[in-house]
Formats: C-alpha cells, sequence, structure tokens
C-alpha cells in the first residue's frame, strides 16, 4: 500500500515537473546547455589525464632509446678491448632494455591512438550534441512564432466579431435618431399648420400701416416732404403756415 502511494506522489510530482518544463522549454534548454558544458568539461579533464600519460610513455621511449644507444656503443667498445665479460654483461643490459623500449613503444602507440580516437569521439559528440540544441531551439522559436500567430489571428477575429457587434449597435442607434428626427419634424409641421397666417397677416398690415400714419405725420410736423412725392394736407399746411406768420409778426408789432 506505502509503495502504490509512493507511486502516486511521484507520479504527481513528475506530472508537475513536466507542466513547468512544457511551460519553459527555453530555461530547460538551458540546462541541457549547462549539462553539455560540464560533461565536456568533465571529459576534457579526463582526456588531458590520459595525454599526460601519452606524454610519460613517449618521454620514457626517449630515455630507453638514448640507453640503448649508450650500452651498443659501450658493448662494441668492450668487445673490440676484449673485455668479454664487461661486454657480455652490457650486452645483457642492451637486449633487457631494448624488450623494455619496445614495450614502452607499443603502449607509447597504442596510447597515442586511443587519445586520438577520444579527440575524435568528443568532437563528435559535442557536435551531434550542439545540432541537437540548437534543433531544439529552432524549434522552440518556431513554436513561439506559432503560438504568437495563433494569439493575433485569435484577437483578430474576437475583433471581427466585436467590429460586428458595434456596427449592429451603430445601426439601431442610427435608426433611433432617425426615427426621432422624423417625429421632431412632424411636429413642428403640425405646429407650423395650426397657426393663423391670415391673422399674422391682418396684423402686419395693421403694423405696417400705422407707421406710415405715425411717419406723416411727423413729416407734416416738420415740414419734410416724403419721398415719392407725397406730403401732408394742403389745408392744414396753409393754416399752420398763417398761424406761423401771424406767430412770427405778432411780437414785431407789438415792439
Amino acid at each position: 500500500m506505502f509503495k502504490r502511494i509512493g507511486n502516486i506522489i511521484k507520479g504527481f510530482f513528475l506530472r508537475l515537473i513536466g507542466s513547468a518544463e512544457r511551460a519553459n522549454p527555453k530555461a530547460l534548454l538551458e540546462v541541457e546547455k549547462e549539462n553539455l558544458r560540464k560533461q565536456t568539461t568533465k571529459f576534457n579533464t579526463a582526456l588531458a589525464s590520459h595525454a599526460a600519460l601519452v606524454e610519460d610513455l613517449k618521454s620514457r621511449a626517449r630515455k630507453l632509446d638514448e640507453q640503448e644507444e649508450e650500452l651498443r656503443a659501450k658493448t662494441a667498445a668492450n668487445l673490440k678491448a676484449g673485455n668479454r665479460a664487461a661486454a657480455g654483461q652490457l650486452a645483457l643490459k642492451l637486449k633487457q632494455i631494448g624488450k623494455s623500449h619496445d614495450d614502452v613503444a607499443t603502449q607509447f602507440e597504442d596510447a597515442e591512438k586511443r587519445y586520438k580516437e577520444l579527440i575524435r569521439a568528443r568532437d563528435v559528440s559535442v557536435r551531434e550534441a550542439k545540432d541537437r540544441i540548437e534543433k531544439v531551439s529552432r524549434g522552440i522559436n518556431d513554436m513561439e512564432v506559432q503560438k504568437a500567430t495563433a494569439e493575433l489571428n485569435e484577437m483578430a477575429s474576437s475583433m471581427v466579431t466585436t467590429i460586428g457587434g458595434s456596427g449592429d449597435t451603430l445601426n439601431r442607434l442610427e435608426d433611433m435618431v432617425e426615427e426621432e428626427r422624423t417625429k421632431a419634424a412632424g411636429r413642428a409641421r403640425v405646429a407650423r399648420d395650426s397657426m393663423d397666417m391670415d391673422d399674422v397677416k391682418m396684423a402686419e398690415a395693421e403694423k405696417s400701416a400705422m407707421e406710415e400714419l405715425a411717419l406723416a405725420d411727423f413729416a407734416a410736423a416738420e415740414g419734410i416732404e416724403l419721398a415719392g412725392g407725397e406730403s401732408a394736407p394742403e389745408e392744414d399746411g396753409g393754416e399752420g403756415e398763417d398761424q406761423g406768420s401771424k406767430g412770427t409778426m405778432g411780437p414785431s408789432v407789438s415792439e
């Protein structure tokens, strides 16, 4: 039972981690890049140790080669001088060193070959890993572009729907305004038609006649001839003239 509960908990956390990885692919890719750098560094460290071994074998082979040349010269010299015992000892030692030299040379060749194979394997592995990382990176970028395009398409579709709804609203508002305008124009026409225009015209005529009469009285009083040959009545004017003359001469006679 505890094992089953443990499996459920493990599955829950794995699903949670999977969701987090799916939501952040770039972060996961950066982790993989860092892992590749660490693995490459670790491999290079081991490769450096192997390269040190190769150099050590190479140095040992060089030293054995020098010893072999030296012993060969000494053995020949002692043999020519008649020192057979010394020459024999040197010859035996030369044979042992020659065997060691062959062994070291073989180890050096194998180590050098292995070193080159490791270098080649490292380069191939790193190149393949980088290619995969680059491919995944391009896939992530393409995924982001596709997501952005899908979001833009969804926004455009939503905008079209929204604008269409606003157009319907504007159409209804336009119909309402036109209806109210028509009603107002009808009311204005009814009000205008209900007015008695004859009374209005009569009132305007009376006002005009009264204005003309007032103007004639003013002109007669001031002795101004109206335009169009109209003037004040003659009898009224004569009487006024006589009265004016009498009024003017009266004070002179008195004086």
